[in-house]
């Protein structure tokens, strides 16, 4: 009875973090990237010569 509310409270709150935390480098390294579908949206694509560090 209970298991299935917690699960869709359970993936809602998966997805909210991954929303909020997309910004970071380590999510998007360790994670994103990595999400078949998803991963070559968050490759960083910047140039090394653009990078200041």
């Amino acid at each position: 009875k209970w298991v299935p509310a917690m699960g869709i409270w359970g993936v809602g709150a998966g997805t909210a973090a991954l929303l909020l935390l997309s910004v970071t480098p380590l999510v998007k390294r360790e994670f994103l990237i990595k999400v078949p579908v998803l991963g070559s949206y968050y490759e960083d694509k910047t140039p090394a010569s653009d990078k200041p560090f």
